[in-house]
């Protein structure tokens, strides 16, 4: 049997393949809302029925969006690949922690923006980054339905 190097032992790591395809994702995300906050949304602030949101929040709704799309197949096809669960009820359960993690990197993004004057497409990473260690523990239990002990298949 030969010993596996380094690079094989990293890729053989679930925690590592899943911080790769939230990585990606991330990437996604948070250059889709640079361009949205920068480019394509180029007001101030959008109303939507009676509700009036800034820029910064619409261009996190459509950057998360994108995000989680781009991270759920990453993820499905590259590190939770042996989940026997049907792939529709993977996507809306991942959909589900993606949509309490989108209120979560809101308030985050919120807070941040508003208390502590920080630029947006700066908040937004960190936002991210603090909420990272819990989604892999939640999406690997719930959305692909494995168990947490093993780690490294």
């Amino acid at each position: 049997m030969t010993e596996l190097t380094f690079t094989q032992k990293l890729a053989k790591n679930q925690v590592l393949r899943f911080l790769f395809s939230a990585g990606i994702g991330f990437l996604v995300d948070v250059s889709a809302f640079y361009l949205f906050y920068h480019n394509l949304l180029t007001e101030r602030s959008y109303q939507l029925m009676s509700v009036t949101l800034r820029n910064s929040t619409v261009s996190l709704a459509i950057s998360f969006f994108l995000g989680v799309v781009v991270n759920f197949l990453l993820t499905r096809y590259l590190v939770f690949h042996e989940s026997k669960s049907h792939p529709s009820k993977q996507f809306a359960r991942f959909v589900l922690v993606a949509i309490i993690g989108f209120f979560a990197n809101l308030a985050v993004v919120d807070t941040l923006i508003r208390y502590f004057g920080m630029y947006p497409p700066l908040a937004r990473p960190l936002a991210a980054l603090s909420l990272f260690f819990a989604s892999f523990f939640i999406h690997k239990v719930f959305s692909f339905s494995l168990s947490l002990r093993h780690h490294a298949s």
